[in-house]
């Protein structure tokens, strides 16, 4: 399909939809691109505009590039040590205002000298519509309860997913294309433009930060100690007081608020596996929609100042991140809130109110907003890490798992692929137990609980395979995909899910006595045994568990591929 195109015309025809309406309209997808192909013709000095991929049906995806000095070559900006800004919008298309206020943005660099000459060195990257297929899906239902605009899009892109839990996963095209693009490009800081639903409150704008103790090394006490509070006290200079997401403890803010937790499934989560400070704002949707896009763009704006005035530091914190994360380590591969270290937050809310519901036999929420109230509430924003591996010198992937290895690929991660089949000593895991979600979880039956047994062993490896060094930029990223229990693993996503299926079965009527000589030859699962039939009394009536046990535990119908968690973990 091809682009949409305009002609190029004076800097005074570059109104948006949402300034040229009753600012209650954003963009269409078609309009968005014709406004910035025509920017680009007119300021070729200033914008680069041009198609990064396609979408899942076929559509195309833009990115654009802002500088000062018309300097618009990757690897001649990173040759400069440019730092690099993203600002990424319309993930979810029914929540676009971040898609208009760019909009407005990137006009303004580019008919405002005094505005982009503040940009210095920095370089603005943005993709106007990231999920195209979903703003192409134009109505004014789907966003239960929120106040404008008129028309927009739709959280689902084409094939039904949401591109907020793919990033990881990479089951759409979209996804596969940002994971090349990130990578390449490696930005400093992120802002991926949201809206959101949820409790009543005085706050247009609310905020999700990359959790500072996941981010970890020098970046993370950096972005809680020192660019928060700037980034914070800014927004109410600009008349837009804003506060952290709003995630109640319980049912509304008065007990408290926690951070979110963005593990990588998220763009927050995985912007962190690059060492990437990154920011998920979140209008509130009760709040009109002018108020939404004005808080919008007024954060991108804070963001992005903060990141030029601070952009040596941040790059030298991210430098010293990848270089702390490639060294051996006990590394932290999974988190939980600590509710033992709250913080304060000066909160303003409305009185909650319970009332009977007319509809059923419980107590409805709602909040007054003609009784406000101002008052300190609990803020638990430490994240503690509860599972720690060794990270191991390299992994060794067999290369018939080709769907994680080109998912690395796309991230940038460097490998190279064995010549001669050779014998390794590696640290396998055994996978004792997984706890799966009931249902559908975003196209895969993600695993929420793992268990594993590690374990040294001798193992085959051939010609083709691939080893991963985890001495590179990179490392972050292949431990969290790679370690099974990490929060967003390709495991608990189900890239493995054929290792835990027994190949082979066998017939109850013959296998009755047979398992008779098992357990009178194997001792270690006749005392397994013993210890299951006390555990279990019910079960000794159903034949196929007692057989299963022993058929499952027994030595001589082995598999040594079931349940063995084929990524190798090489230590020396």
């Amino acid at each position: 399909m091809s682009s949409p195109s305009v002609n190029a015309s004076s800097p005074a025809s570059f109104l948006t939809p949402y300034e040229a309406g009753n600012r209650n309209q954003t963009t269409s997808w078609e309009d968005c691109i014709a406004f910035y192909q025509g920017l680009a013709a007119q300021f070729p000095a200033v914008l680069q505009f041009s198609q990064i991929g396609v979408s899942d049906s076929g559509r195309p995806i833009h990115a654009g590039v802002v500088t000062a000095d018309g300097v618009f070559d990757r690897e001649h900006i990173r040759q400069q040590q440019r730092s690099v800004f993203f600002n990424n919008n319309g993930i979810h298309p029914g929540e676009p205002e971040g898609i208009d206020a760019c909009m407005a943005l990137v006009r303004d660099f580019c008919t405002q000298p005094e505005r982009l000459a503040a940009l210095g060195q920095t370089v603005f990257l943005f993709v106007p519509v990231y999920n195209v297929d979903g703003s192409l899906n134009r109505q004014n239902t789907s966003r239960v309860n929120q106040d404008g605009p008129e028309q927009f899009g739709f959280r689902g892109n084409s094939l039904h997913l949401d591109l907020n839990r793919d990033f990881i996963k990479c089951d759409s095209e979209n996804a596969q294309v940002f994971n090349r693009f990130f990578s390449e490009w490696s930005p400093d800081v992120m802002v991926d433009t949201h809206t959101s639903n949820g409790a009543d409150y005085h706050y247009t704008m609310t905020l999700i930060q990359t959790q500072a103790d996941k981010l970890g090394y020098g970046l993370g006490p950096f972005l809680r100690d020192t660019m928060l509070p700037a980034i914070y006290a800014d927004m109410q200079q600009r008349g837009w007081p804003t506060c952290p997401y709003v995630n109640p403890v319980k049912d509304s803010p008065d007990h408290g608020i926690e951070d979110f937790l963005e593990t990588p499934r998220f763009s927050t989560g995985y912007a962190a596996l690059h060492h990437t400070i990154s920011f998920m704002p979140e209008t509130h949707m009760l709040k009109p929609f002018a108020d939404r896009y004005a808080s919008m763009r007024a954060l991108v704006e804070s963001v992005l100042s903060f990141t030029v005035a601070n952009a040596a530091q941040i790059q030298d914190l991210r430098a010293k991140a990848r270089q702390a994360a490639s060294q051996p380590q006990q590394v932290a591969v999974h988190w939980v809130i600590d509710h033992n270290q709250p913080s304060q937050f000066l909160f303003k809310g409305y009185k909650a109110v319970y009332t009977p519901s007319i509809l059923g036999n419980y107590q409805r929420l709602a909040y007054d907003r003609s009784q406000p109230w101002e008052k300190p509430i609990a803020y638990y924003d430490r994240f503690v890490a509860d599972i720690r591996v060794q990270q191991a010198k390299a992994y060794l992937i067999p290369q018939a798992w080709r769907a994680v290895i080109e998912r690395l690929q796309w991230n940038g991660v460097q490998m190279h692929r064995l010549e001669e089949d050779s014998s390794l000593q590696a640290e396998v895991y055994q996978i004792l137990s997984v706890t799966s979600r009931p249902h559908a979880y975003e196209g895969h039956l993600f695993h929420d609980d793992v268990q594993l047994q590690a374990v040294s062993l001798n193992m085959a490896a051939y010609a083709g395979d691939y080893v991963v060094p985890l001495d590179q930029d990179k490392a972050r990223y292949i431990v969290e995909t790679l370690e099974p229990q990490a929060h967003d693993s390709f495991f608990r996503w189900g890239f493995f899910n054929s290792v835990l299926e027994k190949k082979e079965a066998y017939s109850d009527y013959v296998f009755e006595d047979t398992a008779s000589e098992i357990l009178a030859t194997e001792p270690e699962v006749k005392q397994a045994f013993e210890e299951w039939k006390l555990a279990n009394p019910a079960l000794l009536d159903k034949q196929e568990a007692v057989l299963d046990f022993i058929f499952q535990r027994c030595q001589r119908f082995h598999e040594p591929e079931w349940r063995r968690y084929p990524v190798l973990r090489l230590m020396a």
